[in-house]
């Protein structure tokens, strides 16, 4: 009887071993997609003082920036920030708590959304991002954690934007 409990104790735990092998290759393959079209940065989110850091990866598209959360399954962004809504508003080292979860050499800023659209957007499909859990409403903020060069190219791309379309305007 012990060596037939010993037997399913190893089929149980090989199983365990190749269910954890795949899970980490999917999380690795969703990375490789992610970042294969270029213009993806490691970014930490938190969109209150109160609230947790979220690991993820920014991706800059034309006139949006979409960020992924780390873990995440699917290839939707979880938020979406209108790049004419978007403005850093300050910088500043993370605390010794903050430098722990974000890692070395991270910046965070502060990011003021628009009073024209009051928020930032969730991903298609994804519940909306403002309410309750800590989110910011009309002319909310967001903090988000970059590498410094990661940060030159954040400010880079919003500075960037077409002529007038932070007040609105389509061109």
């Amino acid at each position: 009887m012990g060596e037939g409990l010993a037997l399913d104790a190893a089929w149980l735990l090989a199983a365990f071993l190749v269910l954890l092998v795949l899970a980490a290759a999917g999380i690795a393959a969703r990375r490789f997609l992610l970042e294969r079209g270029g213009g993806t940065v490691e970014c930490g989110l938190r969109r209150g003082p109160d609230a947790s850091w979220r690991l993820g990866l920014a991706s800059y598209r034309p006139e949006e920036l979409w960020w992924f959360g780390a873990l995440g399954l699917t290839m939707r962004p979880d938020v979406v920030f209108p790049r004419r809504d978007l403005t850093v508003v300050s910088r500043r080292p993370p605390t010794e708590a903050e430098a722990a979860s974000l890692g070395p050499g991270m910046i965070v800023v502060e990011c003021r959304l628009g009073e024209d659209s009051g928020q930032f957007a969730p991903a298609p499909g994804q519940a909306s991002a403002s309410g309750p859990g800590g989110a910011p409403g009309p002319g909310g903020s967001v903090e988000l954690a970059l590498g410094e060069e990661a940060l030159t190219g954040l400010l880079a791309w919003l500075e960037a934007a077409p002529p007038g379309s932070h007040f609105g305007v389509a061109l």
